[in-house]
């Protein structure tokens, strides 16, 4: 017969669950300390394609679809239906064609 007892099953690691952080293993969480984050101004923040998108149309002029697609890197269908949604924010957007092309702006907001 054999002898058991010299084999032993290899040590399980702890559960850990999924809303639980995961911390490197040499740093215990009791250890762990929350450095505040300095706030960044908003030219050190990327843009988000909605605020450009905003700012492209508050231009004199304003801008083409062409132009915010390519700014975007949205479809067509997709820069329109942005331009939906910021009439739905209360902005008054205005377009007018000229030569062919099509030009939107934000001509102020809604009351």
């Amino acid at each position: 017969m054999t002898d058991t007892t010299a084999i032993s099953a290899p040590r399980k690691r702890a559960r850990r669950m999924a809303r639980e952080a995961r911390l490197p293993n040499n740093v215990h969480a009791a250890e762990q300390t929350a450095s505040p984050k300095e706030p960044e101004s908003q030219s050190e923040k990327a843009k988000t394609k909605a605020t450009l998108v905003l700012e492209l149309l508050q231009h004199p002029d304003g801008a083409t679809l062409e132009e915010l697609v390519a700014a975007t890197n949205w479809l067509p269908h997709t820069t329109r239906a942005a331009l939906t949604g910021i009439k739905k924010k209360g902005h008054a957007l205005s377009s007018e064609k000229v030569d062919g092309v099509r030009k939107y702006r934000i001509a102020g907001t809604l009351a």
